[in-house]
């Protein structure tokens, strides 16, 4: 019997082959004025290739003067259409349909990065810059949905199957849909009727326009916060949509005009899988078009799960398609290699925001589909020379490389010094809400496995053993340690020791954590679950400056509302006595009745294995935190590429013969 999943469906004239859409995620990969590229039409349409029934392309702006990234897409003239219709040729050659979604960030827009004037309904400052937002007048309301209008007309022309409105996330639309925001006492505010004013007046152009082009809207079911628009008020304005001529509901959640509000949008793996579900339903049941959900839809599990419960007809796929984009292939039963699972980590997102190139941490590849298409999926292009490797350390980056190098015809064993395998995953996955995390350590492990990687635990090598091992290569995997933490006065517990054993520190014991980085802040959520009572220093000026800010944020609410104190810019001193001595701001400050220091002040290569390595003479290379401490995105890369490079032949010298 077929899965949800598997049946085709229509949405308006369009055929579905499938239930899964592909949610609109930017990418940076266009360049600087807005133009596609071969590096993005590459990446959609090898997610084409994995089996979505549709790609909705990331947002666009149609305005000049409302882009969103340095290197987003942009569709505000006639010469984008040659590159987009090239990037919908991509998509279409995979049976898989292309939906173009138009948009305009409103009081979002980012003078400061982009010189781009901040309008919205009304007075307001963008919560995330301070930048002033100007309320635009009824002129100004009538060229932004011209600008709709002629930007759809542009991605009709470049043949496109539909187009879509994003009404959603807090971008303009949004903003005069809540009365949050929308304070106009005109025929753009008050009621719901006129708060929707914009987006129906624009939606009827378009239909009025281009009636045959299918019309999606993308709604966010609800804010978030208590300020914002009930249920009640989204239930109406859908079915106001289906009788103005909208062939499908597109439903999000959230708004991204703080990192407090952006986490509902792109959800840390502390919230629940289908998270939209409730939302979504009402809507749903309202509704005669079709509706498609998104909100951390991780496993085909719950891909199947939101179709059951009648949430909505369609499943959009945002971050699982970048971590994988044969996710629906794999899930439809049409190839038997595992999903390589999101972790939620948000690094994607993060990047944007950040006006880099999108990555993924569980998917190195990303981005590089132009480049190494032949790398994407198994089977894997075979090594030009087949080599015996020797891997030590199995945790991550090691496993890494050995599932890459074995698939490719090495012959590869690791050795682990540790007696169990993994390295610090076993740290990652003991923090409050990151059991999310463990894929990231199982697909490794597992396509490692299958492909016939032999791993020895319990052994710590000698040059005897390693040269009667006899590799052609050997690659140090070998991780990190803790830095120590030098306090007069106190002898401090490392971080990592208390992640993975809370009870060497007792419950509702006086606790003061030395760093405020990642590890810092989960040992410390850790902590308040026994109720200890917690003071986090940090000597930099920013807490944890390299986490995504979505799960940044998300976890200073939940330490903040259990009475985590913070000092940044604070240097520790000494413990006297159950005080702790530091200098914050240039001023001495004293913090009473401590009775444990938890350093957390990073981490320092473990190289143990070099000098060894080094006497036997054999080629070798560093990896990941063995190499220079990072984050699984920096390790993972490290390692992808280490594993595609191992039995490359020596480029030729370049000599007065051979010269071009």
């Amino acid at each position: 019997m077929p899965s949800l999943l598997q049946r085709p469906g229509m949405i308006g004239r369009l055929r579905m082959k499938n239930r899964l859409v592909m949610a609109p995620m930017g990418t940076n990969f266009s360049t600087s004025d807005g133009l596609s590229t071969e590096r993005d039409r590459a990446y959609y349409e090898e997610r084409a290739r994995g089996g979505v029934a549709a790609i909705v392309t990331e947002a666009m702006a149609v305005s000049a003067g409302g882009r969103a990234h340095n290197n987003s897409l942009w569709i505000y003239h006639d010469r984008f259409i040659p590159g987009l219709a090239r990037l919908v040729e991509s998509i279409k050659r995979h049976d898989c349909l292309t939906i173009g979604q138009l948009n305009h960030r409103g009081g979002l827009l980012r003078r400061m990065v982009l010189n781009m004037e901040p309008v919205g309904p009304s007075p307001w400052r963008n919560p995330n810059t301070g930048d002033a937002v100007r309320p635009l007048d009824k002129a100004g309301i009538v060229e932004i949905q011209k600008d709709f209008v002629t930007a759809a007309r542009r991605l009709w022309q470049a043949g496109y199957d539909a187009v879509e409105l994003h009404a959603a996330n807090g971008y303009l639309f949004q903003q005069f849909l809540t009365a949050r925001i929308n304070k106009r006492t005109d025929e753009y505010g008050g009621s719901l009727a006129n708060r929707a004013r914009l987006l129906l007046e624009t939606v009827h152009r378009l239909r009025d326009a281009l009636p045959d082009f299918p019309l999606w809207v993308r709604i966010s079911c609800t804010e978030y916060c208590e300020d914002g628009y009930p249920i009640e008020e989204m239930v109406d304005l859908a079915c106001m949509l289906e009788a103005a001529g909208v062939s499908a509901l597109d439903l999000s959640g959230g708004t991204n005009e703080s990192p407090a509000l952006s986490r509902f949008c792109i959800q840390p793996p502390s919230m629940p899988r289908r998270t939209l579900e409730p939302h979504a339903k009402p809507i749903t049941d309202a509704v005669g078009i079709p509706t498609i959900i998104a909100g951390r839809i991780v496993t085909p599990e719950d891909a199947e799960a939101v179709l059951a419960s009648g949430a909505a007809d369609y499943v959009s796929l945002g971050r699982a398609l970048t971590a994988d984009a044969h996710w629906p292939r794999k899930a439809l039963g049409e190839s038997a290699v595992p999903i390589r699972l999101c972790i939620s980590c948000n690094v994607c997102f993060e990047r944007l925001t950040l006006e880099r190139d999108v990555a993924c941490v569980t998917n190195p590849m990303l981005g590089t589909e132009l480049e190494a298409p032949e790398f994407s999926e198994p089977p894997l292009a075979p090594a030009a020379q087949c080599q015996r490797i020797l891997v030590l350390g199995a945790g991550v980056g090691g496993m890494e490389v050995a599932r890459l190098a074995a698939a490719r015809g090495h012959e590869v064993e690791v050795w682990e010094k540790a007696a169990r395998p993994g390295g610090q995953i076993h740290l990652a996955v003991a923090a409050p809400d990151k059991e999310e995390v463990r894929p990231l350590w199982t697909w490794r492990w597992d396509q490692a496995m299958a492909a016939g990687v032999k791993v020895r635990c319990g052994v710590e090598a000698t040059t005897g053993m390693i040269r009667g091992f006899a590799p052609d290569h050997v690659v140090l995997a070998t991780g990190a340690r803790p830095r120590p933490l030098e306090l007069p006065g106190a002898v401090a517990l490392q971080a990592w020791d208390v992640i993975l054993d809370p009870a060497l520190v007792p419950e509702g014991a006086g606790v003061a954590v030395i760093g405020g980085g990642i590890v810092g802040l989960e040992v410390a959520e850790i902590l308040a679950l026994r109720r200890c009572r917690i003071t986090v220093l940090e000597a930099m000026s920013a807490i944890a400056p390299s986490m995504a800010r979505n799960n940044r944020t998300d976890i200073m609410i939940r330490l903040r509302a259990a009475g985590v104190a913070f000092h940044t810019g604070a240097r520790a001193d000494r413990l006297e006595d159950g005080v702790l001595h530091f200098e914050h701001g240039g001023a001495s400050q004293r913090l009473g009745g401590v009775t444990h220091v938890i350093a957390a002040v990073g981490a320092l290569p473990n190289r143990d294995a070099l000098a060894v390595v080094e006497a036997t003479g054999l080629p070798h290379t560093l990896i990941g935190d063995a190499n220079q401490p990072g984050d699984y995105l920096s390790v993972l890369r490290d390692a992808w590429m280490v594993g595609l490079a191992l039995g490359l032949r020596p480029a030729a010298a370049i000599t007065p013969e051979n010269a071009a």
